[in-house]
């Protein structure tokens, strides 16, 4: 199931646009606290963001940069705000598509539809991340480098594949931390600690030595 975090503060659109896409079968989780955006992103790792430009706190501007330094999750902007600067303005910022507010229920449905389809693969999911020479295979949660495969446990496949859908982009400890705890596992700092030196290691059984970074203060990267 696809999962759609909406960005919305009108509470009427907020209920009409969740209740219409969870009839589709689409998980909608809509914002909570305006202020706090991003960290509700990532708690969520929605597969489209539904994003209104005139937010309290910050705009929508704001938080699709911001969902961009962590993510290559695609982004709807959805708003009334619709003259050609903002729709500029919207995908030159990370936006991968624009909704004019008012809109009908349909097209909205169908512009959902189109942009996932365009990100993810006719299944309905990418099966294998690549970056930097490591294939890692969404199914059997296997890794793949150029001296061999190995076999992940659990935490090792979560942690691997949280730095690869942000390739490039350092992670914090406490983002993956809040990764792990979303699938029940009980991770505290020295629990995660021991599996990114495992799963270093087995990077390095596989010939991908150096490819995972840490980053003194920051947490971890894949370079």
């Amino acid at each position: 199931m696809y999962k759609i975090f909406l960005v919305e503060d009108d509470k009427v659109i907020r209920r009409t646009v969740a209740e219409h896409l969870s009839m589709w079968g689409y998980e909608v989780r809509p914002a909570q606290d305006f202020t706090h955006i991003l960290d509700e992103f990532l708690e969520f790792s929605p597969h489209l963001v539904l994003l209104d430009i005139g937010l309290p706190c910050f705009n929508g501007y704001h938080w699709v940069q911001e969902i961009r330094r962590r993510s290559k999750t695609p982004v709807v902007f959805v708003s009334s705000a619709s003259d050609n600067l903002n729709i500029v303005t919207a995908i030159e910022l990370g936006g991968d598509d624009f909704i004019v507010k008012p809109f009908d229920l349909t097209v909205l449905t169908a512009k959902v539809q189109a942009v996932l389809r365009r990100t993810y693969s006719l299944q309905g999911s990418v099966d294998v991340l690549e970056h930097g020479g490591a294939l890692l295979d969404l199914g059997t949660e296997h890794l793949t480098g150029p001296a061999g495969k190995s076999e992940l446990t659990k935490n090792e496949f979560r942690i691997l594949r949280v730095l690869m859908e942000n390739a490039g982009h350092p992670v914090s400890r406490n983002d993956l931390m809040v990764r792990l705890w979303e699938s029940e596992s009980f991770i505290d700092d020295n629990t995660l600690t021991v599996n990114v030196s495992r799963l270093r290691r087995k990077l390095e059984s596989v010939g991908l030595e150096g490819l995972l970074v840490t980053k003194k203060g920051v947490g971890y990267v894949l370079e």
